[in-house]
């Protein structure tokens, strides 16, 4: 077997289902789970009846490269979504159909890393653990950037030695952050792009929450936006990775894409030629219709606004808690250890939340996920506010 196997961390939900094996709920209190950041939310019918109607393409092998009409729905979202002029992104050679993010994020290191270089993949931390897991199994060593409060929960790049983004081979961004919904600058990454060019690495923006935010008027700024607007319009050693999951509340759809430098989705396109995971044509069929509506999108917005003001309202009352300028996540400060913290609201309030360390990696001397819970309002709103409701009654018990 791979010895790099033996490296892997339990998932997070793992470790979550051992903390909570053998505790007996409350009874009489119905389940409320927040720890999993599946989305609940309908999916659309219009996306539902797209998937139905070409189910005969399970008839076809699907090509890697997706149909043509999917990759151009793709492209036309990004420069609307960006505000790129018309045809400025090349979706015969920029553009990147994949099977969600999760397994595209995974495959994208094994392309890019080259073991004998003994690299670096630098992440942020907390962080999705696919990251780290794909870089232990392509030959790397993953390095933890810490996104403490003092800094906003977003990772302080300028304290990053030259030596460190000298062995860079592949840095991950993730904004919106998961967990704590922190928000890259285009300042940021202007930074983080003439750093890539200095020390020659990949720029891989991880953009899965980037249409899940408050203010209708300020959309999160994408790595490609703050590339093209900032002269770079072939997205040198930049690439973004984005899904229908979050945005179109179609996680089992397992659709999303990747974008970018026309060069580096090249080699990665050879390499998916043999993974073998093309997208079945029912589901690009379906993706293409999602990819082309936004009403369904800014009713998704709101539906979080309203879980965000009621879960906030309810809490603030008992601590301190902040909403997130986007993402469906609350990075909750907890005022005992946060895996006390999850077990014991379990046991008492049948609610379940996921621990901050599960998320994190000592690194520079903290742990920086501790002390802290991830609550996805992924439930209903009536749900939402009842697990805030029993929060709130659990804290006052401390």
């Amino acid at each position: 077997m791979n010895p790099s196997l033996a490296q892997l961390h339990p998932y997070p939900f793992e470790k979550l289902a051992q903390l909570k094996q053998g505790i007996i709920a409350a009874t009489d209190k119905t389940h409320i789970a927040l720890s999993i950041g599946e989305p609940k939310h309908p999916t659309a019918d219009f996306i539902q009846q797209a998937l139905v109607s070409h189910l005969s393409g399970l008839g076809n092998y699907p090509t890697t490269k997706g149909l043509p009409e999917l990759r151009s729905a793709i492209s036309r979202w990004i420069e609307k979504r960006f505000g790129f002029p018309a045809e400025a992104v090349n979706s015969e050679s920029q553009v990147l159909p994949v099977s969600g993010t999760r397994e595209a994020l995974f495959s994208f290191v094994q392309a890019v890393v080259n073991p004998a270089e003994k690299p670096l993949v630098v992440m942020p931390n907390p962080f999705y653990q696919i990251y780290e897991g794909a870089a232990l199994l392509a030959g790397a060593t993953p390095y933890y950037l810490n996104t403490v409060e003092e800094n906003g929960y977003l990772p302080d790049f300028d304290s990053v030695a030259d030596e460190i983004w000298q062995r860079c081979c592949l840095l991950f961004i993730c904004s919106p952050g998961n967990p704590t919904g922190a928000l890259l600058t285009q300042a940021q990454h202007q930074k983080l792009l003439a750093l890539a060019e200095k020390f020659d690495f990949v720029v891989a923006s991880d953009e899965c929450y980037t249409e899940l935010y408050d203010d209708e008027k300020n959309p999160p700024q994408g790595l490609l936006q703050t590339a093209y607007h900032s002269g770079n319009t072939d997205f040198n050693r930049c690439v973004m990775f984005q899904s229908l999951s979050k945005r179109s509340n179609a996680p089992g759809l397992r659709s999303g894409f990747v974008a970018g430098d026309a060069d580096i989705l090249a080699s990665y396109f050879k390499y998916r030629t043999y993974h073998g995971c093309p997208m079945p044509l029912p589901t690009q069929y379906a993706s293409i219709a999602a990819w082309q509506d936004e009403a369904h999108v800014v009713e998704n917005r709101v539906l979080y606004r309203e879980k965000f003001t009621a879960f906030i309202n309810i809490l603030s009352e008992v601590c301190e808690i902040n909403k997130p300028p986007a993402s469906f996540y609350i990075w909750l400060k907890t005022p005992i250890s946060d895996t006390d913290f999850a077990q014991r609201l379990f046991a008492q309030q049948n609610v379940t939340v996921l621990p901050g360390s599960y998320l994190s990696r000592p690194a520079n001397g903290i742990n920086p996920g501790e002390n802290h819970v991830r609550i996805a309002l992924v439930a209903s709103v009536a749900e939402c506010t009842e697990a805030a409701l029993r929060i709130k009654h659990f804290i006052n018990t401390l």
